[in-house]
């Protein structure tokens, strides 16, 4: 009987269409996966940072959109437990040659967050740059936003990409370009335990404002539902894509081989060793397409953060979990996508073959 391996070695071509299909289909889902996940987690690992309690505006769709009274940040600096309250004003803005730049507007206590490296913290009419933004526009002097000259006083190096390929001022300068108060505050606590009360007697403060705690605000966010959503529908789409591929060339294998399966019956062999056969046979494909396409994701997700179109703001990491998952999607896409094309083979009747020629 014919080992599965050299079973591919006799169908090169229609085994090369089926690793190709394989490879494409999952490295799809590793890119969607890994960079709809890296927006996810860049955005709230800004958040959480020195931030248990987050406050924005009620009922607002985005935080871009949120506006809230920045003295209310006095106020609460003053109840038991809080240790600390930054107020950020969050947007963005076009930085000539780029069509779009995260702009962020914070207190004064947040500076020391930025790690400078070189330079010095921004006064009044002063930025701070991210370390990708002032390479990608070739370390400016100045930068104009909304028409406002504004000159360069640092530069700062950090790991979430939103930052790095962004713009800081002080909250006061960012209110003027967005005439806006504050858009969210973070506040950090000496005592988590202390969380449910604090957040009551600041959602006391101003009904028009909402206190959560920096998990449940992002456990809950919108945007980051709509990107889930959209990162599993087009995966989805991907795992579809991949079995009809499958299936569609696995036919195509089978009807070649018919004559191969009609010996394999007609000498015993029970349908369920055919079907073992050439589920073996795709799980090799898959497991070789796995390694391939997990290769060739790391080597696009690097080419992307290094990117400088992208300004940072696109990046992903195939994780162990990821991993995990697409290695079990993968393997789930081969054994479907070839079940239904594995059991036409082991019903085929040796004695129709010997009627019709073996044809």
């Amino acid at each position: 009987m014919i080992t599965p391996l050299k079973a591919l070695r006799k169908n090169r071509f229609k085994t090369a269409l089926i690793f190709i299909s394989m490879s494409v289909s999952i490295a799809a889902i590793f890119l969607i996966s890994a960079i709809s996940g890296g927006v996810v987690s860049m955005y709230s690992a800004m958040l959480k940072t020195d931030g248990d309690i987050i406050v924005t505006q009620k009922g607002i769709a985005d935080t871009f959109f949120s506006d809230i009274n920045a003295s209310l940040t006095n106020t609460i600096e003053t109840m038991s437990g809080v240790k600390e309250v930054s107020a950020l004003i969050l947007g963005a803005a076009p930085v000539d040659p780029l069509p779009i730049v995260g702009i962020y507007g914070v207190s004064e206590n947040r500076f020391k967050r930025y790690t400078l490296i070189q330079g010095e913290y921004p006064k009044t009419n002063e930025v701070l740059l991210g370390s990708k933004i002032y390479e990608t526009l070739k370390h400016p002097s100045s930068i104009e936003l909304s028409k406002q000259k504004f000159r360069v006083s640092g530069v700062f190096k950090s790991r979430i990409g939103f930052e790095d390929g962004g713009v800081v001022l002080g909250l006061k300068d960012a209110g003027t370009l967005f005439h806006k108060s504050a858009s969210i505050f973070l506040i950090s606590l000496n005592d988590l335990s202390k969380s449910d009360e604090l957040i009551e007697r600041i959602n006391a403060l101003n009904p028009e404002n909402e206190a959560k705690t920096t998990d449940s605000f992002i456990d809950s966010y919108n945007q980051f539902k709509i990107i889930k959503t959209s990162s599993d529908v087009i995966g989805a789409m991907a795992f579809l894509m991949g079995i009809l591929g499958i299936v569609s060339m696995m036919s195509m294998v089978v009807n070649d081989r018919k004559g191969e399966f009609g010996i394999m019956r007609s000498i015993g062999l029970s349908s369920w060793t055919i079907i073992m056969k050439l589920l073996s046979e795709t799980l090799m494909i898959a497991i070789l397409a796995f390694a391939v396409a997990w290769g060739v994701s790391e080597g696009v997700l690097e080419l992307i953060e290094h990117a400088d179109k992208f300004q940072g703001y696109i990046n992903g990491e195939i994780t162990l979990a990821l991993l995990i998952k697409v290695f079990i999607v993968s393997v789930t896409m081969a054994l479907v996508g070839t079940l239904l094309p594995a059991i036409y083979a082991a019903r085929i009747d040796p004695m129709s073959l010997i009627q019709r020629g073996g044809a």
